[in-house]
């Protein structure tokens, strides 16, 4: 089978890629890519000269160059999005058109190729903010509240429209929170351990009691494939982990892992509009597809810190530039930065 992936050089797509290539069900992969700052093609060093493995640079909003990369695949994994919340509440307009507007090309050109399965990855968060003790599951309502989880919720909903108006073969996997090798260290783990190894502050939001729902990308793509080849067209998917934990709690956990103080730990402004809490569910896919997480969280934990103190040099090099103004903006000039959005309702200005 040849797997159309598109954002396949970002975290989790790239752990996807390689995670496929390393089977031995005779997958080839294409892998359509626009290499934004998250997408960096060192992830995934290992499989470059894999025959079954080709690398396109383009942007899923291009709709003739997304049919030319796409023909001849037979399904569609779409990770490709802009994903970031700060940076969606900073400028929204990037996650429109990328989230909403390339998921819309990707469909059109898709129908027009007859693929036979798209699977279309989204996130937790469309379910927005849940009360105390509750979990979402695939029938919850879709209440997003950041601009970022808007779009994706959006996208969800444009798939969802295909399979019912077009009989287009498409499911949908919403996964909570991942972590694990290659992720972009603007994200909360890969952030909190990036700073505990350097022994600078670890920057939390607010009182740090947001609940999140922890995913080891490993699971996280034997969810997908498992999606991919036995989902059923027009469902929806909770892919998530076991444990729902407190950031504060996380930063304390890595900390201790590290061998690192608690006095690194440092609250910053909130988010406006934060979740308190998103968990998922996954009965569904259990029960159906016979997927469960298998990687505890500990083992989990330990593994990345790991895998980013032995991957010091790929760190420095993702760290540089455009993360290097993000660091300034998000943290060192937080306040001032939230106070423009607050006081003029305009993104603040470079």
């Amino acid at each position: 089978m040849k797997i159309f992936v598109t954002g396949g050089a970002g975290f989790i797509g790239s752990n996807f890629v390689t995670h496929l290539l390393g089977l031995s069900q005779g997958y080839s992969v294409v892998n359509y890519d626009k290499l934004t700052y998250a997408g960096n093609l060192a992830n995934l060093d290992s499989v470059a000269s894999n025959p079954h493995y080709t690398f396109i640079k383009g942007d899923i909003c291009d709709p003739a160059a997304v049919e030319a990369a796409m023909a001849g695949c037979q399904t569609v994994v779409h990770f490709a999005a802009e994903s970031h919340v700060d940076r969606s509440i900073y400028d929204p307009a990037p996650m429109i058109e990328t989230n909403v507007t390339g998921t819309f090309v990707l469909l059109q050109v898709a129908r027009k190729l007859n693929i036979e399965k798209f699977v279309h990855v989204s996130t937790d968060e469309v379910y927005g903010d849940m009360a105390p003790g509750t979990f979402a599951g695939e029938d919850s309502p879709v209440q997003p509240s950041s601009p970022y989880s808007a779009s994706k919720a959006g996208s969800d909903l444009i798939v969802r429209s295909y399979v019912r108006t077009f009989g287009f073969p498409a499911v949908i996997a919403r996964a909570s929170n991942n972590y694990g090798p290659f992720q972009f260290p603007e994200k909360f783990l890969p952030l909190m351990i990036a700073s505990a190894l350097d022994d600078k502050p670890l920057p939390i939001y607010g009182d740090g009691r947001q609940e999140r729902n922890w995913l080891h990308v490993q699971d996280h793509c034997r969810g997908i494939l498992a999606v991919l080849e036995r989902g059923r067209i027009g469902e929806v998917y909770n892919i998530g982990g076991a444990d729902v934990v407190e950031n504060l709690t996380m930063a304390r956990r890595l900390l201790l892992a590290t061998g690192k103080s608690e006095s690194l730990i440092s609250h910053v402004q909130d988010r406006p509009g934060h979740d308190r809490r998103y968990a998922l569910t996954c009965d569904k896919i259990e029960q159906e597809l016979g997927w469960k997480p298998v990687i505890s969280l500990d083992d989990g934990l330990r593994q990345t810190i790991a895998w980013y103190r032995t991957n010091s040099k790929w760190l420095t090099e993702v760290r540089g530039g455009d993360y290097r103004n993000y660091y300034q903006k998000y943290y060192e000039d937080r306040d001032s930065s939230l106070r423009a959005i607050t006081e003029s309702g305009r993104k603040p200005t470079s």
